[in-house]
């Protein structure tokens, strides 16, 4: 008896839809229909179809390699997939499988030259619906915007996201969001804006708020980064042309009637959560919440923020040294860095020391754990480990473990790297697809030497591949070999290391170290390698 797959999609999860029951008997009546009276269903509520990570859809994957059923089943294409890469990728799975696809719907059945053909047609059609929505969804999310509206996500410093009805030009009623002041986080604003001004310096304004404990939205500590985009917001200035002509001048797209009173909102500043996009495609629209720094005091900021982006950088008083990173104070958990003190008459250099971050930030009121030099700690903890026998095995374990997460990157990069390419084999596949409409015999012929060729060049590739990986595999392994097979112990080699391998050293060893000042001990805890 055959057994039919089928696999029913909605978008928003409302429970047990009528959706998902009426995609689910349909099915059952196409597949009575061709004789099959058993069926396993799989489920995927609340699911988009831009891609295939749905967790029924991975099961059915599964149970389709352990040969669970003979005849795939859905109700429309784009239940499936609304991307025409992952929807080919599926069909030819499937056809590796000796499984057949039914679409009730548009009524393809992959069993026939014409069904799969067409299918593939239907499919290409269904990511350009996809993409057009998304556009389509975009373009009002940007007109929405021009309103100076709150359109949704992490509310910034100072503001909480708050719901407001009104009455449209047709006097219905709608509902809009807005941010809602939050005095005492923009008391902290104020303070930021006033020390600027002051100080001329965020690094001064860093120090002042860290030494005065002051904290974000969050309840964590500023950093400088934090304190700039505070700055640079035109979110907390009350709006004037002056400063709309500002905005425009560094190229965004300005709209809305300014008043001295409202702050101005700013939006299509990114493209998903790690794309910026280029300042030329914002857009900066007077928003309907009020705005706490005057125009003046605002457009000064910029200004003194962009004379001080054109200065030299300082160079900082802090260096590298083997424990940074692994080196924290016993007293509040914090990292140590390094400071430079007096010079030494005896080397005629400046002497290091390791400083607690949180006591050189707060100039000492919030932690005061004693300093200690660094050529004395780290001296002290290079003894410490020195009785440590380097168990051979185990250490190749390690640094193949470091290795092997160096492969894993270089192959993302990789992967980044080829999408120019993998766009125009997508490409050349639309243009198969589209070459199948015809279905002459003759076409057939040219498309079948034509992914004969493609089938070549992608051998000769993998091939190519396979070898270039296993000579480079070789190369390390035996790199990694004769370096341990040198070893004894780590008194015999940290000496003859250079600064950056003997930091790999010891942070191989080393899970972290903890200093207190007032006892002079340093607690060294090492990383287990059973």
């Amino acid at each position: 008896m055959k057994t039919a797959a089928i696999y029913s999609r909605k978008s928003k999860f409302t429970g047990k839809g009528e959706s998902i029951i009426n995609q689910i008997e349909l099915c059952k009546r196409e597949g009575n229909h061709l004789g099959i009276e058993q069926f396993i269903i799989y489920e995927d509520e609340g699911f988009s179809g831009k891609n295939i990570k749905r967790p029924q859809f991975q099961k059915m994957l599964n149970d389709a390699k352990e040969k669970k059923f003979h005849v795939l089943i859905c109700y429309r294409l784009d239940r499936i997939s609304r991307n025409i890469s992952d929807f080919t990728s599926l069909i030819n799975e499937l056809d590796c499988l000796h499984i057949s696809f039914i679409s009730v719907n548009e009524q393809f059945d992959t069993s026939t030259p014409m069904g799969r053909a067409m299918m593939y047609i239907a499919s290409v059609f269904a990511q350009l619906e996809r993409e057009t929505i998304g556009e389509r969804v975009r373009d009002n999310m940007l007109e929405l915007a021009k309103s100076g509206r709150w359109l949704g996500g992490q509310t910034p410093m100072g503001y909480n996201s708050k719901k407001i009805s009104y009455l449209d030009t047709q006097f219905k009623e709608k509902t809009m969001y807005t941010l809602s002041p939050i005095k005492k986080e923009l008391d902290v604003v104020k303070i930021i804006y006033d020390r600027y001004l002051q100080y001329k310096s965020i690094s001064q304004v860093f120090i002042y708020i860290f030494k005065n404990n002051i904290k974000t939205k969050n309840g964590v500590d500023f950093n400088k980064k934090r304190i700039q985009l505070i700055l640079r917001n035109p979110l907390y200035v009350r709006a004037n042309e002056a400063v709309m002509n500002h905005l425009q001048v560094i190229g965004m797209n300005v709209t809305g009637k300014t008043n001295s009173k409202n702050g101005i909102l700013t939006y299509n500043k990114s493209q998903g959560a790690r794309v910026k996009r280029d300042i030329t495609q914002w857009i900066a629209a007077v928003s309907t919440h009020e705005g706490i720094i005057d125009a003046t005091s605002w457009l000064k900021v910029q200004k003194i923020l962009d004379i001080n982006k054109t200065k030299a950088p300082r160079l900082g008083t802090s260096s590298a040294a083997l424990l940074t990173g692994t080196l924290k104070c016993s007293k509040c958990g914090k990292s140590m860095i390094v400071k430079h003190g007096h010079i030494s008459t005896i080397t005629n250099k400046k002497i290091q020391y390791y400083v607690c971050s949180t006591k050189d930030f707060s100039k000492g009121s919030r932690c005061n754990n004693p300093n200690i030099r660094v050529d004395e700690l780290e001296n002290v903890v290079i003894g410490s480990l020195s009785n440590i026998h380097l168990m051979k095995d185990i250490l190749i374990d390690e640094l193949n473990k470091i290795k092997s997460e160096k492969s894993k990157y270089n192959l993302v990069l990789s992967e980044i790297e080829s999408l120019p390419e993998e766009i125009d084999i997508k490409q050349s596949q639309i243009n198969i697809l589209v070459n199948q409409l015809s279905l002459d015999n003759d076409i057939s012929k040219y498309l079948k030497s034509q992914i004969l060729k493609l089938g070549n060049e992608l051998e000769t590739l993998n091939i190519k591949y396979k070898k270039i990986k296993s000579t480079s595999n070789k190369n390390n392994n035996l790199n990694i070999i004769n370096f341990v097979n040198s070893l004894n112990d780590f008194s015999s080699i940290i000496n003859t290391l250079n600064f950056n391998n003997k930091r790999l050293l010891i942070n191989t060893l080393v899970k972290s170290i903890f200093w207190d000042g007032t006892t002079g001990i340093a607690h060294i805890n090492l990383i287990s390698l059973k």
